[in-house]
């Protein structure tokens, strides 16, 4: 009788620590699984995540101790910055100099004493055999900028690029991943997003006003090339150990179609008489691939029925952006509205009709008042599978 208890109670005892074993095993897992499910979600943070969880006060040590070093080591990095500014904006201010200018090009070029700060990181996913991080950096900088330019008229002026605040968000791309140091042969960087930028014109020793069109014509030219050497999807390649790296550069990938037909209930901005609308349509925000429509006249109901097509390099970030203006005839037109379409958001080869609501601003997509919405069939073409019908 004392064998068949003990036999009942080892055999009892038994089921219950494999019970337990098995529980713990689980509840083990379960842990696991949330501990992954956390760190991929850490990893598709964003910077502005972060910086809504992390007040400044609060910043990882090894982001101060980056900071720390940056500002030791920036009189060599200046150096190799400025000659890689150079290098890299200055044939693209060439490229984009005013008609009214002769000569463009840059006499001094230092980003001066005080280094930028890193105020934000992030790991994004990626595909295989690349490293792909974002950082968010401000500079209240005092650089040495001195431009030479020539007008037409002959009249040589030293322009000083001044005052220059600048917050924006940088893309590293480390690839392709090797087995020897540093473990990587090339690095990619763009400016992935230009949240600000400030700065202003003057001419040593005189006033830039004082040459009418200048100022404007500089300071656009200035913007645009920095928006076409730098700006994302545009990304500098600087190879770290020997090879070909030719397939890193920008390529465009297909075309996208874009059928403008009508908007409805625009914003009057006229009082007398309606607002003469016309739209600027663009992927990448210069003025050489940016499309305008013709203006129809005292009307808030247009139609255009007019087509354009847009060179695409990156469907997964870049967006179709609208902006409707009415034109004031030779005073400045006045925005109506603006409305943007993901590209992402697009089945390649396959027509999406789509009513855009127009908004004030793009970064504040909240907009109560009615500014009107616009008609815009779209498509998106890889090149190759060209079909240009709309169906």
């Amino acid at each position: 009788m004392g064998f068949l208890v003990g036999y009942i109670l080892g055999f009892a005892l038994g089921i219950c620590l494999v019970v337990g074993f098995a529980r713990y095993q689980s509840v083990r897992s379960k842990r696991r699984s949330d501990l992954a499910a956390a760190i991929a979600a850490f990893a598709k943070m964003t910077i502005q995540d972060s910086r809504k969880i992390i007040p400044p006060l609060l910043y990882p040590s090894w982001l101060k101790w980056l900071n720390h070093h940056l500002a030791k080591i920036w009189p060599y990095a200046d150096e190799a910055a400025s000659e890689l500014i150079r290098s890299s904006v200055e044939p693209i201010l060439e490229q984009y100099r005013p008609v009214i200018l002769a000569a463009l090009k840059f006499s001094k070029l230092t980003l001066g004493t005080v280094a930028p700060q890193f105020t934000g990181v992030s790991t994004l996913e990626s595909e295989a055999g690349e490293i792909v991080m974002e950082l968010e950096l401000q500079w209240d900088g005092n650089p040495n900028i001195v431009l030479d330019i020539k007008t037409r008229v002959g009249v040589a002026l030293p322009v000083q690029v001044k005052n220059i605040k600048f917050t924006g968000v940088f893309r590293l791309i480390f690839k392709p991943l090797v087995d020897e140091f540093p473990c990587f042969g090339a690095v990619c960087f763009s400016l992935r997003q230009k949240k600000n930028l400030d700065f202003t014109l003057k001419v040593i020793g005189g006033d830039i006003s004082a040459i009418p069109g200048v100022s404007n014509a500089l300071e656009n030219t200035i913007r645009d090339a920095l928006e076409d050497s730098i700006s994302w999807p545009v990304r500098q390649i600087i190879p770290i150990l020997p090879g070909d790296y030719s397939y890193l550069e920008l390529k465009p990938v297909g075309t996208l179609e874009v059928k403008l037909i009508q908007a409805k209930e625009l914003t009057n901005k006229d009082i007398i008489g309606k607002s003469d609308p016309f739209v600027d349509l663009f992927i990448r925000p210069l003025r050489a691939r940016t499309k305008t429509s013709k203006t129809i006249n005292n009307q808030v109901n247009p139609i255009w029925n007019e087509h354009f097509e847009f060179l695409v390099e990156d469907v997964s970030t870049q967006h179709l952006t609208i902006r409707v203006s009415d034109d004031e005839g030779i005073q400045a037109a006045e925005l109506i509205g603006c409305a943007q379409m993901p590209l992402s958001d697009l089945v390649p080869g396959k027509v999406k009709d789509v009513w855009l609501k127009l908004v004030k601003n793009l970064e504040i997509q909240r907009d109560h008042k009615n500014r009107g919405q616009v008609r815009m069939p779209t498509k998106f073409v890889f090149f190759m599978c060209i079909n240009r019908a709309y169906g």
